[in-house]
């Protein structure tokens, strides 16, 4: 209508996926957190199932399909990121069912994707549902139970402010190919000669450049095009939008001189900017959080394992139950096999994920752990007394005696054999014709490597590991409190950097070397402490928003899961944060004076006690009231007198 007549309407919006619903806010990706792209929620998928979760048409669909634009009849635009980072596996995994410009209807089939898949090489799988022109929304209501099934729960009720009268300067927008927002973006970024690589995702800008400092950021917060932007992982990323991404992207391309760039090139680009310790802690992380649900499993059934097994779990003195009820004893002997699969085929998880990492065939990896394994070679836990008593047995190679001994539980020695089993085989396929690469690569690569790693790799990490675990043992039985306290604080910003990945492959090596960790019982002692402290925000907070955050947010760091209370509530405010390592420092302090050990690596938070030593359990049941208390309290008091900001 010509006098710009408005007429109010009630869109429904159905969850596109079955799983459970999370806060926007709870995202670990500042694009969504912090509503760059729009407002909606997320949804933890249980299967790899997209439909339509409007009537309306499919608008974006993207080469790499980790994403969907639709538009409902009444305009409301809605984007469904799946998982996040996954626009690097470059639709690895995905398959599209619709083009742009289909009509779709409730329910209707958009995307499948392998959620395993994505599970393991991408950032996370949660899926962002976000409305992308906010502006037509008069008011957004989140509805429905907290599970969802895809195409018949209702997740969001959008009341759409319609104007029927289109403004002239939107009109005008559209039809420009944003050649001058493209020239200021890359003068805010600091020039074309400050751009190594540039490429875009779905809803963002990537930049590899040269050096941040040269970055404008106020400049970029001034345009209107431009919705957020921060940096990760090497890159720095202004978020634009979907639809308009690709426009500006392109105008970028055509308008300044900048080369077109796959997302590998910027990936890579931004990688080198890393220094060696961040470039180190990546490997590991990569290589490890692959296999954490295998070594979480095994650590939880352990500690079921331990309840059945160990005396004094109910009393002092008090015999175990499988000594109580002799019946469970076969029970107890079959969990405790389940259990420790994982650790004794250590080296087998950290080879197929290892050499999938370095760029070699995963299967070998497999193999190559396998074999360090093998039955045939003295136990590497028995290894102490065969060598007190000299029968250590050997294989004469040519007048050269090599130890046959396994290497279960180890971490140092699979390590370095993946990553030169991985070189060999690159190498190799490189110069083999195709015809001979199944009989001469792979026999090659694992003969070669086998007998590096019996000659010279597992001797020399072996005892790597060997100085490594005598040394922290070495501190913490000097100094237990001081190592306790100064592990206890650490460990929260160590989470913050990523650098807490590294200490999981030395908790791995304190297991396979001595059966225990005294780092463990710290960890889950931090997750309970930021938990806490979520808490505490929670108690004092009036506003709706912030205690369902906090709330949540701390359930799941007691639950071993503390990034969502530390960046979506403790970081925020700063001081939860503080009270929160104030009060895990104590505890860790307390816990190792004590000398409380785990025999395994599961969940942290509160289901940690699952893995101490029964004998420590009330010495840790006393840390964990020292991480409940102590960050609540400080917190409490202190948010009492900051209650306006919350």
């Amino acid at each position: 209508m010509v006098n710009g007549e408005k007429t109010r309407t009630i869109e429904s919006i159905y969850a596109p996926l079955t799983g459970m619903r999370i806060p926007l806010e709870e995202v670990p990706d500042p694009t969504f957190s912090k509503k760059m792209m729009g407002d909606g929620l997320a949804i933890e998928p249980m299967d790899g199932k997209v439909v339509a979760p409007i009537d309306g048409e499919v608008t974006l669909t993207f080469p790499t399909k980790h994403a969907i634009g639709l538009k409902s009849k009444s305009g409301i635009e809605v984007l469904i990121h799946i998982g996040l980072e996954t626009v690097n596996l470059d639709g690895e995994g995905f398959e599209v069912h619709v083009n742009e410009g289909d009509q779709v209807n409730i329910g209707d089939p958009l995307v499948t994707f392998d959620l395993e898949l994505i599970q393991r090489k991408a950032a996370s799988t949660i899926t962002p549902i976000i409305i992308t022109n906010e502006d037509k929304v008069e008011n957004l209501e989140i509805t429905g139970e907290a599970n969802v099934i895809a195409g018949e729960s209702p997740i969001l009720h959008v009341s759409v402010k319609k104007e029927m009268k289109e403004e002239r300067s939107t009109l005008m927008k559209k039809g420009t190919r944003y050649s001058d927002e493209a020239k200021a973006i890359v003068s805010a970024v600091g020039g074309l000669d400050n751009v190594e690589a540039a490429t875009h995702c779905v809803t963002r800008l990537r930049f590899a450049l040269a050096d941040d400092k040269q970055v404008d950021k106020a400049a970029l917060e001034k345009m209107d095009i431009v919705k957020g932007t921060f940096s990760a992982n090497g890159q720095f990323q202004v978020i634009i939008g979907q639809g308009t991404v690709d426009k500006v992207y392109r105008a970028m391309v055509n308008e300044t001189g900048i080369n077109e760039a796959s997302k590998e090139d910027v990936k890579a680009a931004g990688g080198k900017k890393q220094n060696a310790l961040q470039r180190g802690i990546k490997v590991l992380a990569d290589i490890f959080i692959p296999i954490l649900p295998a070594i979480i499993t095994a650590g939880l059934l352990m500690g079921i394992n331990n309840i059945l097994a160990n005396p004094g779990i109910f009393g002092r003195g008090a015999p175990s139950v499988i000594e109580m009820y002799p019946q469970w004893d076969g029970l107890a002997s079959m969990i405790n096999i389940i259990a420790n699969t994982a650790f004794t085929f250590l080296p087998a998880l950290i080879g197929w994920s290892a050499v999938k990492r370095f760029g070699g065939s995963e299967l070998l990896g497999v193999v190559l752990g396998l074999i360090m394994v093998h039955p045939d070679l003295l136990n590497a836990w028995a290894y102490g007394e065969a060598l007190d008593a000299g029968t250590v047995p050997t294989w004469n190679l040519f007048g050269l005696e090599i130890e046959a001994i396994g290497y279960q539980g180890q971490v140092l020695p699979v390590l370095f054999a993946s990553w030169v089993l991985a070189r060999i085989e690159i190498f190799m396929r490189k110069r083999v014709i195709d015809s001979l690469q199944l009989l001469i690569v792979a026999p090659v690569a694992l003969l070669v490597t086998g007998f590096l790693t019996f000659i010279i790799i597992g001797p020399v990490t072996f005892t790597v590991g060997s100085w490594i675990t005598d040394g922290l043992i070495a501190i913490f039985e000097a100094a237990p409190i001081i190592g306790g306290l100064v592990y206890g604080a650490i460990y929260g910003p160590l989470v913050i950097t990523g650098m807490h990945h590294t200490f999981l492959a030395v908790d791995l090596q304190l297991i396979g070397s001595t059966e225990t960790t005294f780092l463990w019982p710290i960890l889950a002692l931090s997750n309970i402490a930021q938990g806490a402290a979520a808490f505490a925000i929670m108690a004092v907070a009036k506003e709706e928003r912030l205690k369902g955050l906090a709330g949540t947010s701390g359930i799941s760091a007691w639950l071993g899961i503390t990034e969502p209370a530390m960046f979506g509530v403790n970081l925020q405010y700063k001081y939860p944060f503080y009270a929160a390592i104030i009060g895990s420092a104590i505890a860790g302090a307390f816990i190792t004076m004590q000398d409380v050990l785990a025999t395994s690596i599961g969940v942290g938070g509160v289901p940690g006690i699952l893995s101490i030593v029964p004998s420590g359990w009330i010495s840790f049941g006393i840390g964990m009231a020292i991480v409940i208390i102590l960050p609540f309290v400080i917190t409490y008091v202190i948010a009492k007198r900051k209650l306006n900001t919350h």
